[in-house]
């Protein structure tokens, strides 16, 4: 069986698990700077693709694989595949469901803390030895602890329910707003409370953005949004860039509605340095956290991840449904 990748060769050597070198496939990697269209034309016997976050497989490719029978993506979001046209096809689009939840929660506790308590700011005063005159002007700022603010989370699947398991213990006021209210059990559980998204925004210090982009979360927060949030609030997302309009949250931020932004994932990506989110105002800039799409790039990770996608290879090979189906075949 021919699987079609569209990623590091180095990186699938690293993770290989080690039950594939008893697998009957031949892995072909088709990275940059070969044209995604291309490296399907050259291989129409692919049976598998392995696709990163970033390289769309769209139906122009599928029409490319007659002998197509599954398409996994190395992460959990599956946006750039698309979904309609495999199932169309009887194409299994499979994703690593819950492989990066602690990663992605720890990571979105970091930029919260990092926002905070002046983590990028603070290291850059010592490092022009300034220490001494930024902590006089911190200890006058008032500064919150995490544990002192109201988190709403929105979006509460594996991630933001790992996330709210680590910030239960710092003390924070727990919210969160999904379009399918959790049962009463799970919420007791996780110390969370359900509150419309306007009423969410208006009560919560803290927004942090866990949910996936489709046609009804795509700029969500938008200047609609950003209308009802509390005035000093701080927008985390770890989540993807697409959620939020880009503008929007700019202008929020200098009029001073956005207490601060911390942010992992953006729209686009690669993020230039233009970017509406990047190149701010200097008056407004020390107001920003940013990360480079970090929040579910570690070790463990990737061994859950590639374990999960070749164990779904096996699967398929054997004429086995695959793990983690999510285009409803």
């Amino acid at each position: 069986m021919k699987i079609l990748i569209f990623g590091p060769k180095a990186r699938y050597d690293l993770y290989l698990p080690e039950f594939v070198k008893d697998m009957p496939v031949e892995p072909v990697f088709a990275g940059a700077p070969a044209p995604s269209l291309q490296a399907a034309a050259d291989n129409p016997d692919a049976e598998v693709i392995f696709a990163d976050a970033i390289t769309p497989v769209g139906r122009d490719m599928m029409d490319l694989l007659p002998r197509l029978k599954m398409i996994h993506s190395e992460g959990v979001a599956f946006n750039a595949i698309d979904i309609a046209a495999a199932r169309e096809r009887g194409i299994f689009v499979c994703n690593n469901k819950g492989c990066n939840a602690g990663s992605v929660a720890e990571h979105a506790v970091m930029l919260m803390l990092m926002a905070l308590r002046c983590g990028v700011t603070g290291h850059a005063a010592v490092k022009a030895g300034e220490q001494i005159g930024f902590k006089e002007r911190f200890m006058v700022s008032s500064s919150p602890e995490l544990g002192e603010q109201a988190v709403g989370l929105i979006g509460l699947g594996d991630i933001g329910t790992a996330t709210a398991r680590l910030l239960r213990p710092f003390g924070c006021q727990l919210y969160y707003y999904t379009a399918h209210r959790r049962p009463a059990g799970v919420e007791e559980d996780l110390g969370v409370t359900y509150l419309p998204l306007e009423e969410l925004a208006d009560r919560c210090d803290i927004l942090s953005l866990h949910c996936a982009v489709n046609e009804q979360t795509t700029h969500m927060v938008d200047a609609e949004f950003l209308s009802h949030i509390k005035p000093g609030a701080i927008l985390v997302n770890t989540a993807r860039g697409q959620l939020v309009d880009n503008l929007a949250v700019r202008q929020a931020l200098i009029e001073g509605r956005l207490g601060g932004i911390a942010i992992d994932t953006f729209d686009p990506e690669p993020t230039p340095a233009s970017h509406p989110l990047v190149d701010l105002p200097p008056e407004i800039a020390n107001r920003a956290v940013y990360s480079p799409h970090l929040g579910g790039i570690t070790g463990g990770v990737f061994r859950r991840a590639h374990r999960n996608m070749w164990h779904s290879a096996k699967l398929v090979l054997g004429g086995q449904r695959p793990n983690f189906i999510v285009n409803r075949l």
